[in-house]
């Protein structure tokens, strides 16, 4: 219940009307996480397709899964709402998981297991990720296959098996983080150690890890294949290493999203999503403390040794040794910044042994190191995640106009398009729970490597009347470009909103190219004709 009240108060701008509040730190990424939000409902209609072509129109894009489990409130409240739930539900999970994960699986103390819980879950990481990334704050699942993963006997192995395949769906990126850590918290272990202690968990755990290897294998096989090597599959990121970096000072720094943050800390990082290395100085100092105090026991050391080496990484190219792994399949596709979220739960596991062996086996360190870490986290505890209003979705969209001109699944082109800048069109089908295609929107795709075109010569035209606030000179070959871009995207209609930037431009442009503009309810819309 604390862990949900304090999820609930981080996400508290959204609530007093979520579908005309929007995230003001990245409202871009909240209208494409609405869109696949609104998409998961037509896993009602037996869609469970892994690449769709309702978004970037006809080509399509992959789908991510998270949705899939919250379609019902989608479908009951729509979109807008199930974005505010699932952000603020997403950090309470974490936070219990964690906390169970310490205080059941670790056996540690409760307060011990408390704060380490609520580290995991409301580190400043975790809260900035929730600015729109929905896919990165979606990491319940870690504290199972955690404890999976370190007693892997073969029926955990099934089980493990199968958390990694949910896990992939709610997001791959956690997944290959969580993977990766793990790698490095097993091989620092087996450094710090007594050899003959690791060698003898490795006999024991190799049947169960095989299996669990061996299951998620056969479930990812597929999903795996439509990833990597399917029709949208693209290589590398949406962003360069050295642009998704974190700045050495942020370790120390407090996050402008934290209690005792302030704005000029912005600086530090690409964007206010990306605030995932803010840990703070004071958290640093006793982190370091308590791995002196406690460097005997192999389990904290490790943990010490794999977080310090997973900072270093999220340097990227320019400072760490981030260098080593670049290019290297699936790391290439990693930000190297989010290195620094998979260190969260190794400095929260370090606080919490301090605070348990502090309580439970010394009366002089009994409340001076649970006071201590306490002083330490203070600073960071959370601020509730900036918004500012939005537009409500067009009335045409909203009130079902829009089924007068375009079928079921048939494709609409607002105007101008959506692309990586302004999304925003895309909450048009997310108000619909998808039921039309759009082209273009904000998505990783292949485009720009294979000669392909995008965007298409009349999205590029229609973004010019934005730009300049005025209709571009129309030639003939614009006209046909046009004839071939509906054809293309097999366009139905053509919709421009009341309120968007260049409206008088963008009416002239169609009304030229088009004809007429028809006026219903509080959009402009043009009937493709090809």
């Amino acid at each position: 219940m604390l862990f949900a009240l304090a999820g609930a108060l981080v996400t508290r701008g959204l609530w007093p009307s979520p579908s005309t509040r929007a995230l003001s730190g990245n409202p871009a990424d909240q209208a494409l996480g609405e869109w696949f939000l609104a998409y998961a409902t037509r896993a009602y209609r037996g869609d469970f397709s892994f690449v769709t072509g309702a978004l970037n129109a006809p080509d399509g894009v992959n789908l991510l899964g998270v949705g899939i489990l919250f379609a019902p409130l989608t479908l009951a409240l729509g979109a807008p709402v199930t974005f505010a739930v699932v952000a603020g539900s997403n950090l309470a999970a974490n936070a219990t998981g964690w906390y169970l994960l310490l205080a059941r699986g670790a056996g540690l103390h409760r307060l011990a297991a408390l704060i380490g819980g609520a580290f995991c879950g409301f580190a400043p990481g975790m809260v900035s990720e929730s600015n729109g990334h929905l896919h990165l704050t979606a990491a319940w699942l870690v504290p199972p296959i955690v404890w999976c993963a370190t007693r892997p006997t073969p029926r955990k192995g099934v089980l493990l098996g199968a958390l990694v395949a949910g896990q992939f769906f709610l997001g791959e990126e956690v997944l290959f983080l969580a993977v990766f850590t793990l790698a490095l918290v097993g091989l620092a272990y087996a450094a710090t150690a007594a050899r003959t202690g690791a060698l003898a968990w490795a006999r024991e755990a190799l049947p169960g890890l095989g299996i669990a290897a061996a299951v998620a294998g056969a479930l990812l096989a597929y999903p795996l294949w439509v990833q990597f090597s399917g029709a949208q599959a693209a290589r590398g990121g949406a962003l360069r290493p050295e642009f998704a970096s974190a700045d050495v000072r942020s370790f120390a720094a407090i996050s402008p999203r934290s209690l005792a943050g302030g704005d000029g800390a912005a600086s530090l990082a690409s964007g206010p999503s990306e605030y995932t290395a803010f840990f703070g100085a004071p958290v640093l100092i006793v982190v370091l403390g308590a791995t002196v105090w406690m460097w005997r026991r192999p389990a904290v050391l490790a943990c010490a040794v794999a977080s310090a080496v997973l900072l270093a990484l999220s340097l990227g190219p320019r400072a760490g040794p981030y260098a080593l792994l670049d290019g290297l399949p699936v790391v290439e596709r990693a930000l190297p910044t989010r290195f620094a979220l998979a260190a969260i739960p190794l400095l929260a596991f370090v606080l919490a042994q301090a605070v348990h062996a502090a309580l439970t086996q010394t009366e002089t360190l009994g409340l001076l190191v649970p006071v201590a870490v306490v002083a330490a986290l203070v600073p960071l505890v959370p601020l509730p995640l900036p918004t500012a209003p939005r537009p409500p979705v067009p009335r045409f969209f909203a009130e079902g106009y829009w089924r007068g001109f375009a079928p079921r699944d048939g494709t609409i082109v607002p105007v101008p398009l959506p692309d990586a800048r302004d999304p925003q069109a895309l909450r048009w089908a997310a108000a619909t729970n998808v039921a039309f295609a759009t082209p273009q929107g904000r998505f990783i795709g292949p485009y720009g490597s294979d000669g392909r075109s995008y965007p298409r010569p009349t999205a590029l035209l229609l973004r010019h009347a934005v730009d300049n606030g005025d209709p571009p000179p129309l030639t003939d070959a614009d006209r046909m470009a046009l004839r071939r871009d509906i054809a293309y995207w097999r366009a139905s209609c053509f919709v421009l909103a009341d309120g968007q930037p260049g409206a008088e431009a963008l009416k002239s442009t169609l009304d030229t190219l088009l004809g007429p503009g028809e006026r219903v309810a509080d959009v402009w819309v043009w009937r493709a004709r090809g």
